[in-house]
C-alpha cells in the first residue's frame, strides 16, 4: 500500500488527495483543518520511486487500497485539489458505492476548450521577469524534480491572489510522475472516457473554486454538469488555486468544507469512527 499520513480520530472518514500530479504534502494544511471534525488520511500518491505504471488506473487502484484499509466496507468522503480533484472523480466513477461525497478544490480541466482558457489566462499573467526566471531554470537546475519544484514556486503567485504564506508544504516534486500521469489523463479524455464516466457517480459533489485561479472554474463546471447534475458550485472572488492559503477566504473555506463533509456524512448515514 502507498504511504499516507493520518490526522484526527473521530468523525467521518475523509481522504484528501494532493495535486501535481507528483506533488505530495500540499494537502497537509487542509488535512489538519479537517481533523477537528473528521478522521483524515492523506495518501502520498504513487511516484517514480514506488515502481509500477503511473497511470490513472494505477492511482485509482492505489486509492482503492487506502479506502479499503480506512473504512471497509463503508464509503468515504473525498477531497481533491487540482489533479487530486480529477483523481477523486476517476475513483468515484469506478467505485460509486464506496464514495459518500466528493469535494473538488481548484479542479483541473477535462476538455480542450477549458485547457485553452487556462493557457491563455496563465500566459496573460506571466510577467517578463517570471518568464525569464522559468527559462533560466533549465540552465540553473539539472535535476528535473528540483526544477519542477522551483517552477511551481515561481508560479505560485501567478496562481494566487493574496497569500498568507508561500509555503505549500509540498515535500518534493516528481517530474516523471507528473508527466506520465498527466499524459495518461489526456489520453483518456481524448478517448472519450472522461468526463463521460462520471455519469456513474451518485454521490453529492461540491466544487470550490477561486476566480483568480487560471483554471477556469465556470468552464470546468459546465463541462462536468452534463455528467454530474448533482454538482454544486461555489466560487470566491478574491481567491486563487489554493483557498486554504488565501488571506481573505481561508477561514471561510475551512468552515464551509468542514460543514459540508459532516452534513454529507450525516445525510449518507454511513459509519464513522
Amino acid at each position: 500500500m502507498i504511504r499516507f499520513r493520518e490526522y484526527g480520530s473521530n468523525g467521518p472518514h475523509v481522504v484528501v488527495l494532493h495535486g501535481g500530479p507528483g506533488a505530495p504534502g500540499c494537502m497537509a494544511p487542509v488535512a489538519r483543518r479537517l481533523a477537528a471534525c473528521c478522521h483524515v488520511v492523506e495518501p502520498f500518491q504513487r511516484g517514480s520511486e514506488d515502481g509500477g505504471s503511473l497511470t490513472v488506473a494505477q492511482h485509482v487502484a492505489d486509492l482503492r487500497e487506502i479506502v479499503q484499509w480506512l473504512a471497509a466496507p463503508a464509503p468515504v468522503l473525498l477531497v481533491g485539489s487540482s489533479w487530486g480533484a480529477m483523481l477523486a472523480l476517476a475513483y468515484a466513477a469506478d467505485h460509486p458505492d464506496r464514495v459518500a461525497g466528493i469535494a473538488l478544490v481548484g479542479c483541473g480541466t477535462f476538455d480542450p476548450a477549458s485547457r485553452l482558457i487556462y493557457r491563455e489566462r496563465l500566459e496573460a499573467r506571466l510577467t517578463a521577469g517570471v518568464r525569464a526566471r522559468i527559462e533560466q531554470l533549465e540552465t540553473d537546475i539539472a535535476d528535473p524534480n528540483a526544477r519542477l519544484l522551483a517552477k511551481a514556486d515561481l508560479l505560485l503567485p501567478v496562481y494566487s491572489h493574496d497569500l498568507i504564506t508561500s509555503d505549500t508544504e509540498t515535500i518534493h516534486a516528481d517530474a516523471h510522475a507528473n508527466e506520465e500521469t498527466w499524459q495518461d489523463m489526456l489520453r483518456l479524455q481524448e478517448a472519450g472516457v472522461y468526463p463521460a464516466a462520471f455519469g456513474r457517480i451518485v454521490a453529492p459533489v461540491l466544487m470550490l473554486h477561486g476566480s483568480v485561479d487560471p483554471h477556469p472554474g465556470s468552464a470546468i463546471r459546465d463541462s462536468l454538469l452534463p455528467h454530474l447534475p448533482q454538482l454544486v458550485y461555489h466560487e470566491w472572488a478574491a481567491c486563487g488555486h489554493y483557498p486554504w492559503l488565501e488571506r481573505s477566504v481561508h477561514e471561510e473555506f475551512g468552515e464551509l468544507l468542514s460543514a459540508w463533509l459532516v452534513d454529507t456524512a450525516v445525510q449518507a448515514s454511513f459509519p464513522t469512527c
